[in-house]
């Protein structure tokens, strides 16, 4: 295994100085381009730093805990747990995952093992973005909330940008030729996405000047008694143009208009929310979606992190890819904004 001392005498410089890059401290004190010849040489030489001595000498795990309700069993919300990782990953730092199912009293003991373990701060995620209480226990710690926010604005926080994604999709429905927007909310618990996304749809029909028609709008659930919903406003009130809390409900308007004879990215122009895989890719014709980023969320929460952890910005180490899409480390209730990835449910002018 290569050591530092490898690496100094390989780059030419001291073996302090290849620690303070290794180790991500050479920010204003290592020349760029020499920390870049060192990272190279030290992936040549195949380097791993020796994370127990490293913690034995600093005093210092380099562990991250993350801790979901539901999330880790949700398949498209485990890009949340990858943004993560792959963040925690690029810093050296190993990430600890643990799902309570939304039961308190194993929150509670999942949070003491993990602090047994040294971990030096927390993700505390959750399953759909909603107002959330940070446990009394994580007080002490550094800790980030993704997708929620803090009712009590004791930690940073991410979110998507709902009002954003209203309002973009609604737009772009305009912008196709529709005029009459229809909106399928949500009825059930996600009332903090379904309200703010019915607030941006609202806002752009008044920037259109397009007369809000509130036959348009319904919330549903699931099942029948939602598809019996949806069906009867295709039918009666003829939008040209429908914006989906999600995806899953755009099912049912593809099937109200099957059962008309209209021609969904023809006659009908439908927008969901998810790029839930399952429904975004199988239904025909391709839905128009918006992508939540969960990826970038994960990525930006474990980055503000380890932030706080070190009392140092780490925008800097933020690939450049993801640089023009996280918003800046230093937000104390961060919103992200989402893609909207345009498809062929929506008519093309």
């Amino acid at each position: 295994m290569a050591t530092l001392r490898q690496i100094a005498e390989q780059t030419g410089v001291s073996i302090s100085t290849v620690s303070l890059v290794l180790n991500h401290r050479d920010q204003g004190r290592v020349n760029p381009e020499v920390a870049q010849r060192i990272r190279l040489v030290a992936q040549q030489l195949g380097y791993r730093p020796n994370t127990l001595a490293r913690s034995l000498r600093t005093n210092r795990s380099h562990i991250l805990g993350f801790i979901s309700d539901e999330i880790a069993t949700t398949p498209y919300a485990g890009r949340l747990i990858l943004g993560a990782q792959d963040a925690a990953r690029s810093m050296n730092y190993m990430l600890f995952t643990v799902n309570t199912n939304g039961d308190r009293t194993l929150e509670e003991h999942e949070i003491d093992a993990l602090k047994q373990y040294g971990v030096e701060g927390f993700i505390y995620a959750r399953m759909f973005h909603q107002a959330t209480t940070i446990p009394s226990s994580l007080h002490d710690a550094p800790t980030v909330l993704v997708d929620g926010f803090d009712v009590d604005h004791r930690v940073p926080s991410i979110v998507p940008d709902e009002r954003a994604i209203g309002f973009d999709a609604t737009e772009y429905l305009i912008q196709s030729g529709a005029q009459r927007i229809a909106y399928i909310g949500a009825a059930d618990r996600v009332t903090i996405a379904d309200t703010l996304r019915y607030e941006g749809y609202t806002r752009a029909l008044r920037q259109y000047r397009i007369n809000h028609d509130m036959a348009l709008t319904t919330s549903v659930t699931f099942n029948q008694a939602a598809q019996d919903k949806v069906s009867a406003l295709i039918e009666q009130e003829r939008p040209d143009g429908v914006l989906c809390f999600n995806d899953a409900r755009a099912w049912y308007v593809y099937f109200a208009a099957a059962q008309l004879g209209l021609r969904i990215g023809k006659d009908l122009s439908v927008v969901g929310v998810d790029n839930h895989r399952v429904s975004a890719e199988t239904m025909a014709p391709r839905l128009t979606t918006v992508d939540l980023p969960h990826y970038e969320m994960g990525y930006w929460g474990a980055m503000r992190l380890i932030s706080m952890i070190e009392q140092d910005d780490k925008s800097a180490h933020i690939p450049q890819a993801l640089r023009d899409t996280l918003p800046n480390l230093q937000e104390q209730e961060a919103h992200i904004h989402c893609t909207l990835l345009k498809k062929d449910s929506v008519r093309h002018q």
